[in-house]
């Protein structure tokens, strides 16, 4: 089954913004979270503008109660710069809900000479007052070097009274939000190499570590997410993204020759595959219409994947790399229609 299979929901208005209403979901899946060891409560779902959603139904979004938002400005620009007006909406300097709201913007220009260039793009292009986590992306494996001098600058970068503060107060003006919170609140960096962001968790200029994960990308898992300690207040906080596969393939088409009877996950399962591991605090998701934001945000109303439907998952996602044979699916003791 493919995520066009799902059927879409009415189309609902969203000429005005409306604040965030927690929807009480209870389940062992909490909704809202604390993002690790910053102050910063995040839906556990996040929206990013890689799959080019519009401004409109990003807000819907965040009527419905997701308030994390992922932005890119200087790669992909053309497609996540059709969320830009919401954003606007949402974080702009006039805004009565910028509070409800965090704000992840991303530069993937990995030179401590430019960051105030990528900063100031943000800051213009969305007409923001702050930003709460400025990520330094694709971090791969040859990136170690060249992340250790990004992140020695992160005092400068973070908090009130920075450096990187006054720096944009005299490119864009002073403001009450700007002075209380800082240019950037916090610091994150996306990682293309698990094992960087293992050595980098703990480090005190990081807050903030986002990971590729999903059921066929799984060493996140025993690197990252499992030797964290759920209840340590000094965790980074963790993001994942591609829950849903990337380039080498979809993960809710079935891989070849899977019977018929075996269970086929839907998008929101990959989702919820991520939120169901350990110290996962956000799955980002890159949408393109507002019905798969309302089957996201129904899938996490039923908590957290079963151990039997993870084990199957697990399966299914070695079956999308070919690491086994589709005849030893139906050897395990699982059933395959769950």
């Amino acid at each position: 089954m493919k995520l066009t299979d799902l059927m879409p929901s009415p189309v609902v208005s969203s000429r005005q913004i409306r604040p965030v209403v927690n929807k009480g979901l209870e389940s062992d899946l909490p909704f809202y979270r604390k993002l690790g060891r910053t102050d910063l409560t995040v839906s556990c779902l996040g929206l990013g503008g890689g799959g080019g959603i519009s401004s409109e139904d990003t807000l819907y979004a965040f009527e419905q109660g997701i308030n994390y938002f992922f932005y890119s400005s200087d790669l992909h620009h053309y497609i996540y710069s059709s969320m830009s007006d919401a954003l606007r909406k949402l974080c702009g300097r006039k805004s009565s809900v910028r509070e409800k709201v965090v704000l992840a913007t991303v530069t993937y220009i990995k030179s401590p000479e430019m960051a105030i260039s990528a900063l100031l793009d943000q800051f213009l292009e969305l007409k923001i007052d702050y930003i709460d986590i400025l990520f330094w992306g694709w971090i791969g494996t040859n990136d170690g070097s060249v992340l250790k001098d990004c992140l020695q600058l992160s005092p400068d970068l973070r908090g009130a009274n920075s450096v990187y503060q006054r720096t944009v107060e005299r490119m864009i003006g002073t403001s009450e939000r700007l002075k209380q919170m800082g240019a950037v609140r916090y610091i994150g960096a996306s990682f293309h190499d698990v094992n960087l962001a293992r050595m980098w968790s703990n480090s005190p200029l990081l807050d903030v570590v986002m990971v590729r994960h999903n059921v066929a990308h799984r060493s996140a898992q025993s690197h990252l997410f499992n030797p964290l300690d759920v209840q340590n207040p000094q965790r980074p906080g963790i993001v994942t993204f591609k829950s849903t596969g990337s380039h080498s393939g979809a993960l809710w088409d079935a891989p070849p020759g899977l019977p018929e009877e075996c269970w086929r996950p839907l998008v929101p399962d990959l989702y919820r595959y991520s939120l169901s591991q350990n110290c996962v605090d956000v799955c980002l998701m890159g949408l393109q219409e507002r019905w798969e934001i309302d089957a996201a945000i129904a899938a996490t109303r039923k908590g957290k994947l079963t151990a039997t439907e993870i084990d199957y998952l697990n399966l299914y996602g070695d079956l999308h790399l070919r690491k086994i044979p589709v005849d030893d699916i139906l050897t395990e003791k699982l059933l395959c229609s769950i």
